[in-house]
């Protein structure tokens, strides 16, 4: 090996390396024999180069392609030449040459593969787990690898340059309330005691604010026992950020600087030097969602004046006893949905806990006139001119409507339709990013189980002042300091400007049912920091598993994680989570129960 040892890579090559002798190790990608010649496809994560024996190469070598499969991992010594022009693969980066081989040594060999390694594999999920060190090798989890790689570093030198310090919180933490459960560590030393990993590194960030590093980030590790889906896993990594000395609109800055810096630096996308900003009650208005997919527009509008408009007694009904009408303009597609294709979207309604999904579609007459057609039409005949105007509605256009009690189920409801819709009819364009803030969140939301308020984020948001006279007498009307940052659907980011006043984090503590007494054991460090001089701040942690699964144009996490876990939070590769010897157990004073 001494001597074969790579002096360039297999996506480094080029016509003006011509007449050059190198050496290349990688992997057997592909292997082709066309009487008596020989190509080989070579790769590492460089790329591609071809490899070719013929009948001037050394006869040993004809003797050796023979036992070369895929995946075997050699190293070649040869001469650079050029293709000749109708030879050119205009598909490899190297496709202007080829390397003419005069050594090559098999540096290790392979079994027979599971499958395929190719750009992208289409085994299933958990032979590609289990499998993983090959999946990793596939073209696409290469390319998203390296590019989570090259958005660590470009957040990196964006914070830093800023004045951030990188600092490391602790991974074994007291176990506190934060949402999901924690997943925990019994501790050897001191039996019936447990550390926790943390879901966030919020209470230490804060603690960081109150010692004064007015400017933290860390790419942080989090840890969170509950079920997988597509965009979580059970460990996962966030830009955690905190600043002292702060308003909300700073923290906006910096992240829109941030997310641009890290799309240019990356993937040469230009991003809007600044993002829309949607009320979180807007968007529940406009698209049933605090977390909205903004590359396509059709906004759901009000329906309340259906139920006068016509006769139709399920909106009359719903208007009478205080509930709420959504209506949704679908352009176009009046033709596309059969009757079939509609209880396909009054599907998706019901999962949202609609009891249905109405609709009418706006067809022209031969008089070129808009008229009202299928549905529920018939209850709103002569009403044509005044839906339609009211609506922005137009021939050949689908109306669909949500009547329920609660207006956020009908907005929900109606909400997931406009999503589906999105999908179904390709309004979603790849390659395309839509970032907007949701702000304005209600700070409560009550507990219907439990008959308590509950925070909607956390218990450290700063209540918006203009609320702080009436925060304990009606505490469903407050909005916090708080936003998210979204993209194309998916919550990217969320954060808040904290609580740095004890007497008021006290308050929220009460308001939540927390006693005093409580709220001192779980959280009696942060409060007791808070009593010397703690500065106003705030933070946010935008994800970095789902930013850049969304660069790469994905829909898991799993796509853009070197080893993750599968739905069922297991690793089929090394079979974790196991069990362990009875000995480790009784040292850490465990007995498991079956």
């Amino acid at each position: 090996m001494e001597n074969m040892r790579r002096t360039v890579t297999c996506g480094e090559l080029r016509k003006d390396h011509a007449g050059t002798t190198v050496i290349l190790n990688g992997w057997v990608h592909r292997k082709r024999d066309h009487g008596g010649i020989s190509f080989i496809n070579l790769r590492d994560r460089y790329g591609l180069t071809q490899v070719i024996v013929d009948s001037n190469s050394n006869p040993d070598l004809a003797v050796l392609i023979p036992e070369l499969k895929m995946e075997y991992c050699i190293a070649v010594e040869g001469l650079v030449r050029s293709r000749p022009d109708s030879m050119i693969n205009p598909e490899m980066e190297t496709g202007s040459i080829e390397v003419v081989a005069t050594k090559i040594q098999i540096l290790s060999k392979a079994e027979t593969l599971p499958f395929v390694i190719d750009e992208k594999t289409n085994a299933s999920e958990e032979l590609r787990l289990k499998y993983r060190y090959l999946d990793l090798r596939s073209g696409s989890m290469q390319k998203h690898l390296i590019l989570r790689s090259k958005v660590a570093f470009a957040t990196r030198q964006y914070l830093t340059n800023l004045g951030f310090l990188e600092l490391e919180t602790p991974t074994f933490i007291a176990s506190t309330p934060e949402g999901a459960r924690d997943y925990l560590v019994p501790s050897r030393l001191y039996p019936g005691h447990f550390y926790a990993l943390p879901q966030s590194p919020q209470l230490y960030k804060q603690i960081l604010m109150v010692s004064g590093f007015d400017k933290y980030f860390q790419i942080a590790r989090c840890y969170r026992d509950e079920d997988a889906r597509g965009d979580r896993q059970p460990e996962f990594t966030q830009i955690d950020i905190e600043m002292s000395f702060v308003n909300r609109e700073n923290i906006l800055n910096l992240v829109e600087g941030l997310m641009g810096y890290i799309f240019k630096e990356t993937m040469n996308v230009t991003l809007p030097t600044a993002f829309n900003r949607i009320s979180y009650d807007d968007a529940i208005a406009w698209y049933g969602t605090d977390k909205p997919e903004l590359r396509f527009d059709m906004k759901m509008k009000d329906g309340a004046f259906l139920a006068q408009a016509g006769t139709f007694q399920t909106f009359q009904d719903t208007l009478q006893t205080g509930g709420h009408i959504k209506a949704l303009v679908v352009p176009g597609v009046a033709d596309k949905y059969s009757r079939k294709l509609i209880e396909e979207l009054e599907a998706t309604a019901k999962i949202y806990k609609a009891k249905g999904l109405a609709w009418m579609k706006v067809n022209k007459t031969e008089s070129n006139t808009p008229v009202l057609e299928g549905g529920i039409s018939k209850f709103f005949e002569g009403k044509t001119e005044e839906i339609c105007a009211t609506l922005g509605a137009k021939p050949g256009d689908l109306l669909l409507f949500v009547a329920d009690q609660k207006p956020k189920t009908a907005c929900t409801a109606l909400g997931a339709v406009r999503t589906k819709l999105g999908k179904d009819l390709g309004l979603c364009k790849e390659g395309q990013f839509e970032f907007a803030w949701i702000v304005d969140f209600p700070m409560f939301e009550w507990n219907e189980d439990e008959n308590k308020w509950d925070t909607a984020h956390h218990m450290f948001t700063w209540p918006q002042d203009k609320y702080h006279a009436t925060l304990e007498s009606d505490p469903g009307s407050v909005k916090g300091d708080l936003y998210d940052l979204v993209l194309n659907g998916y919550e990217l980011a969320s954060g808040s400007i904290r609580i740095h006043d004890p007497d008021l984090q006290k308050k929220i503590f009460k308001i939540v049912g927390f006693s005093e007494e409580e709220g001192q054991k779980k959280f009696g460090f942060l409060t007791e920091a808070f009593k010397y001089g703690a500065p106003p701040h705030g933070g946010i942690a935008p994800g970095l598993d789902r930013l850049v699964m969304l660069m790469a144009g994905e829909t898991s996490i799993k796509e853009v994680i070197a080893f993750p876990k599968n739905s069922f939070a297991q690793s089929p590769m090394d079979n974790c989570p196991s069990e362990v010897e009875e000995k480790q157990l009784q040292e850490l004073h465990l007995r498991v129960e079956k």
